[in-house]
Order: structure tokens, then C-alpha cells, then sequence
């Protein structure tokens, strides 16, 4: 959003780009699922699609301009020697023994290097910067490794790979990228990124002016891990059922549990951008995923902890339509049916055989509206041999049906969803809370698995209206008084969505935080 936003902001454009250039950690999977999430995102990159790969040929001519003109060289110690000369942030480094290799000299080990007749990690080709440089990414930094792997998208065509400090300034200027944003850890490594323009400039590559790298602090998010490598590491060991697991804070998650990319923009939009480091509550997401979802989610009744109500004064066989809102603050959106019988399923919550105080729902004696349909009185209930509920028992009251003159003519205090037994969707529904319990994950064991959620999935059955049965996969819903669902997009099948929760109607968190 910060940077597509930039160039629509701007009248600019936006370039759509992937740094390839560790082919053990590309694969197309990545670029195609990067493509979509981006494009579900509602950001359109036009003609500019590119890959740092598809620009070997000129990095490696550009990394032979640097030799020859004495700013790089062929660097053969291991790599524990490399750091033992790189020295520390408070002891200068020292210059490594091939550092003063001839021109001649590095150029036949590269051109060989290329030709791949040297083992992996035999030799790295390095800038000559400072070894002094009391920015230790001046060090004369690899720029070039040997590492034998297929690559997505190049194949086989390459030994030799690419650093990616030393590649993102290329791409950039080979695009005529002017502001280049990256996040805080890229600060630092700047002066290298301006060093090697500059010297590239000089030998002809590249025209002035040259790319600017501006960063700003990258999104630190409470109760989750944005980390790549903690990503990983949940995927691979099963804690999540994989990249698009609901509990995710990856796109293809966020798409799957009902998050809408209109409430990205709200929390970009709200958060705004920063160049010091700080923690946005996960509240404040959630809160503009509701606000957006408020406004555009059609309501539908589900009952997710269902227990029989029988209304023992409705006539049997009997069923008649009552009526709805699609959205109670958009009345052009119309109507549906609601079937109404004589059995109904009612939340287990909204009876109590002995109430407590305040306790204005369903229990012997009380009489509660049925949202939609009429005011029923409470007769009692049925009882397994173990003492459980298994039915609730009530009379109607026929000229109370909401809609109707009569809908006022007796006052409750209680009102209540339902929906018909005969007619009701039976579903499985996903229950998805946040994946871990405390706000920084890890910080006080140190490791972040010890603080998942047990309970951030709850799967159940429940009973859905019927009109819900029709679901389309990626339909959201708002289930009154629960909150706001999504048909799941992978396991929906066409008469038969699967419902996964969004978010909650409020934050059930709040408590907690405080």
C-alpha cells in the first residue's frame, strides 16, 4: 500500500519486481501466489512486471566494469576467515591477502568462476571499498558468490549468483526507479548502494541522476510473527495447516479468513508511516477490517451452539415466511425470507432453567421476542438423564408477529435469533481466533512457539439459515450477534459453503489487554 499508494498519490509508477537472485529460496509458486495476493489487493502494475534474474548478463558486466577499473576484486578466503578480517563495529577490519591481486588476475578467476571451475564457496568476488570503514557494510562487501542450484527461472544458466545489496541498486537503475523505498534495515547498507551507482555512473552504465533509497520502519504488529524464517518454521512443523491458514499474517491467510483489502487500506491509511520503530496494536486492524465489513456485509442468522425449541401451540406441519433486512442501515438492499415452523433452533445461551439477575432471555415464565417472528412465553424444558438440556418449550403468541399491528401490542425485554429446524442449513463452521495469546511472541520465554493459542481454531457445527446454503466461496456474511464470516474459499463447494469467522462484533480481547 506504501508503495503503490506513493505512485497513485503522486501521479507516479509502481514496479512490480522480484529479487530473485537466491535461487535455493525462489520458486514460482512464490511469484504466482505474490501476483495474486497483489493483484486481490486491487494494485495493477501495467507492462511493469520484472525479475532481478532477467538482468544477470548485465550485473555480471557490470561487476567485470568494476574490476577493471580496480573497485572489485576475487576474494579466496573461507568464509570464517572473511569474518575474522571484517573485524567488529568497534575494531577496523583487515585487509584480506588477495585484496592486491592484479586486474589481470581477478578477471581470469571471475571469467573462470563463471565458467564454474571452481567448487561452490572457493572464491567470492568483493568490492574494494574500505576495510576500515567504520560502517561495517563498507568492508568490502561480497557482491558475487559461487552457488550451483537451478533457478526458476534462468535454469542452469548460472554458477554464480548475485548478492542482493548488489543487484538492488542495478535493477534500480536499469528500470530508472527514482525512489526507491525499503524498509529500516536497508538504511545502513545505503552508502554501499550509493557507492556502487556512483562508480557504475562513472563507468558509463548508468546516467545521473541515480535512484535514491529512502526507507521508513516497517509494520511491528502485536499478537503475530512477521518474521520469514518464524513464518517458515510454522508451516513446516504443522502448526498451521499451510501458507493460507487463517491464523496467518500472510496475504493468502488474511485473504482466506475474510479480511478485505479495502480494510488494509483503512489500517494503512489509519497508521500512516514512520522512520522510527513502533508497535500498532492488532486491535486497530481488526477494528478497520469491522468498520469496512459493517458497511457492505449482508446480514444472515446463525445459530452456532443450537439446542431445539419447540413452540407447543404452533400447528403441526405448519410453516410461514417472516422477513429480514439484508442490512439494517441499507434498506435498498432489500428483504429475504426467514421460514418459520414449529421447531426452531435457538442458542443454548439464551435459556436458563434458573436465571440470574439481569437475565432477560428465555426461561420459564418469560416471554421473548423472536427476532423476525412473534413473542413467545417459556413453559420449561426437557432434561436427559444426565440433568442436560435437550429441548426448551414455549407458547407463541399469534398476533404478535413482527411487521404486523400487532407487533407491539405486548412488551418484552428480551429478543432473540432463531432460525427453523425443517429448514436450516447444517454447517461446518471455523471458529478462527488470534494464533498467539500474548503481544510479543517469544519475549519472555524466547521462543515464540510457546505462546500459540490453543485455542485460535474452534471448529463446530452449526445451523444457518437457509438462504446461506447458496454461499458462493469468498461471500461474507455478517451472523448477527457473532460476527463476520467468510465462505471458505478452498473447501466451499456449490451447495455447500464452509464458514470461516473473520472477527468478532467486538474486541474479545480488550479485557485482556488492559
Amino acid at each position: 500500500f506504501l508503495n503503490f499508494g506513493l505512485a497513485l498519490d503522486y501521479g507516479g509508477v509502481c514496479h512490480l519486481r522480484f529479487d530473485d537472485t537466491n535461487p535455493e529460496k525462489e520458486s514460482q509458486e512464490y511469484v504466482d501466489s505474490i501476483i495474486e495476493s497483489v493483484k486481490w489487493l486491487g494494485f495493477d502494475w501495467g507492462k511493469h512486471l520484472y525479475f532481478a534474474s532477467n538482468y544477470f548478463d548485465t550485473m555480471y558486466a557490470c561487476a567485470e566494469t568494476l574490476i577493471q577499473s580496480g573497485h572489485a576484486y576475487v576474494d579466496s578466503l573461507s568464509a570464517d576467515e572473511m569474518r575474522t578480517y571484517r573485524g567488529t563495529l568497534t575494531e577496523a577490519g583487515k585487509d584480506s591477502p588477495h585484496r592486491s591481486r592484479s586486474v589481470e588476475e581477478n578477471l581470469d578467476l571471475f571469467r573462470k568462476m563463471r565458467a564454474g571451475e571452481f567448487a561452490d564457496g572457493a572464491h567470492v568476488l568483493r568490492a574494494k571499498i574500505d576495510m576500515a570503514s567504520p560502517n561495517i557494510n563498507l568492508r568490502d562487501p561480497a557482491i558475487y558468490r559461487i552457488k550451483r542450484a537451478h533457478h526458476h527461472n534462468t535454469g542452469d544458466t548460472w554458477c554464480i549468483y548475485p548478492m542482493y545489496t548488489y543487484a538492488h541498486p542495478i535493477e534500480d537503475a536499469i528500470e530508472h526507479i527514482t525512489h526507491s523505498i525499503c524498509t529500516l534495515e536497508f538504511e545502513d547498507p545505503r552508502p554501499f548502494y550509493d557507492w556502487l551507482l556512483d562508480k557504475l555512473a562513472d563507468g558509463g552504465f548508468f546516467t545521473r541522476p541515480l535512484p535514491q533509497q529512502i526507507e521508513f520502519a516497517r509494520l511491528n504488529l502485536t499478537y503475530v510473527v512477521l518474521s520469514k524464517r518464524k513464518l517458515i518454521q510454522l508451516v513446516e512443523e504443522k502448526h498451521v495447516s499451510g501458507w493460507d491458514d487463517p491464523r496467518l499474517p500472510t496475504l493468502v491467510g488474511a485473504r482466506r479468513r475474510g479480511y478485505t483489502p479495502e480494510g488494509f487500506r483503512r489500517f494503512t491509511d489509519r497508521i500512516g508511516v514512520s522512520k522510527s520503530d513502533g508497535w500498532i496494536d492488532y486491535s486497530v486492524f481488526e477494528e478497520c477490517q469491522r468498520d469496512v465489513l459493517n458497511d457492505s456485509a449482508h446480514r444472515r442468522i446463525a445459530v452456532l451452539d443450537p439446542v431445539k425449541l419447540v413452540i407447543d401451540n404452533y400447528p403441526e406441519g405448519q410453516s410461514e415466511d417472516c422477513f429480514a433486512p439484508n442490512h439494517p442501515q441499507q434498506p435498498d438492499l432489500g428483504k429475504r425470507v426467514v421460514p418459520f415452523s414449529k421447531e426452531l433452533w435457538i442458542e443454548r445461551e439464551d435459556f436458563e432453567e434458573t436465571p440470574p439477575k439481569g437475565y432477560f432471555r428465555l426461561f420459564p415464565g418469560n416471554t421473548v421476542r423472536l427476532r423476525y417472528g412473534y413473542v413467545v412465553l417459556c413453559t420449561g424444558c426437557d432434561k436427559d438423564a444426565d440433568g442436560a438440556i435437550t429441548a426448551v418449550h414455549c407458547d407463541y403468541l399469534p398476533d404478535t408477529k413482527s411487521g404486523t399491528p400487532g407487533a407491539d401490542s405486548v412488551k418484552v425485554k428480551g429478543n432473540i435469533h432463531w432460525v427453523s429446524a425443517a429448514h436450516a442449513y447444517e454447517a461446518e463452521v471455523r471458529l478462527y481466533d488470534r494464533l498467539f495469546k500474548t503481544a510479543q511472541p517469544g519475549a519472555e520465554s524466547g521462543e515464540f512457539l510457546d505462546d500459540i493459542n490453543a485455542d485460535s481454531v474452534r471448529v463446530i457445527r452449526a445451523q444457518l439459515e437457509p438462504a446461506l446454503k447458496d454461499a458462493a466461496a469468498e461471500d461474507r456474511f455478517q451472523f448477527e450477534r457473532h460476527g463476520y464470516f467468510i465462505a471458505d474459499r478452498v473447501e466451499s463447494q456449490p451447495g455447500a459453503p464452509v464458514f470461516n469467522r473473520t472477527v468478532t462484533l467486538k474486541d474479545s480481547w480488550a479485557k485482556t489487554d488492559n
